[in-house]
């Protein structure tokens, strides 16, 4: 049976990739994305993200069966914190009555091997509180700081976090709906591509993300493990954290992290 599966960010990247392998398993997929998507919509704001929300029920109806949140930035924007966390969060749980309905509901949220980076904690805590003011008041001190580069790791710790505590909350497991992570390493995407061009990028990369299987990945090639936790099949995992790295987490880590 066709399934309805939501996916943020399905304009480009890994986004994209999800949306080609699921409507080639036969579902059907509500993208959500600033344009070229079912629903246009800005993730950086609280109004685009209820205008997400809103549209997708709209087109929906009451049944969702699965949300995969591919929506993100990289870098040093102001906004970045806001897309990557709130712009998951607030838009799956606008989602949840919805996913509730649904026979096999089954929520992916995209991570990252950077989740397991140095983070700043205050944000990350701020984040975790549903705090927009304070978290919007410390990525700005951090971009002031010239910390940009913790902002990033900081939004997929906090995902990752909200995924295993909502997993279990009231509402969400005893409702039958799974929430995962899947965790990637370096993804070649037009703008890491771009990037990995200049050699000296590519040698701090390597060592950052050290990835001994098969290296760098395809967006394609995380799509493939998304499809597997968005299917109704998998039936007993939620909670968990998948990396997609090519060995890169259990390369930096120790093994008793597990």
């Amino acid at each position: 049976m066709s399934r309805l599966v939501v996916v943020t960010g399905a304009a480009s990247g890994i986004g994209a990739a999800v949306r080609r392998l699921l409507e080639e398993r036969g579902d059907r997929v509500l993208g959500v994305d600033l344009k070229d998507t079912e629903v246009c919509a800005d993730l950086s704001t609280a109004e685009g993200r209820a205008a997400a929300v809103a549209g997708v029920l709209e087109v929906a109806g009451g049944v969702v069966d699965g949300v995969v949140t591919c929506a993100g930035l990289s870098g040093s924007s102001p906004a970045l914190p806001a897309v990557n966390f709130f712009g998951t969060t607030d838009v799956v749980a606008g989602l949840r009555p919805a996913l509730a309905a649904s026979a096999a509901p089954r929520v992916v949220l995209v991570g990252s091997i950077s989740g397991t980076q140095p983070v700043d904690q205050a944000l990350v805590e701020a984040l975790l509180a549903g705090d927009l003011d304070e978290s919007a008041r410390l990525t700005e001190a951090a971009l002031a700081d010239g910390r940009p580069q913790q902002l990033y790791p900081s939004s997929k710790s906090a995902v990752t976090q909200w995924a295993r505590r909502t997993a279990v909350s009231p509402g969400w497991a005893d409702a039958g709906i799974a929430v995962n992570v899947v965790a990637p390493g370096v993804v070649l995407t037009q703008m890491t591509t771009d990037l990995f061009a200049d050699p000296r990028m590519k040698k701090v990369m390597d060592t950052a993300v050290p990835m001994p299987l098969h290296g760098y990945a395809a967006p394609e090639d995380i799509a493939r493990v998304i499809g597997v936790l968005a299917s109704p099949e998998i039936t007993h995992v939620t909670g968990q954290v998948l990396y997609v790295d090519g060995g890169a987490e259990a390369t930096l880590r120790s093994p008793a992290h597990f």
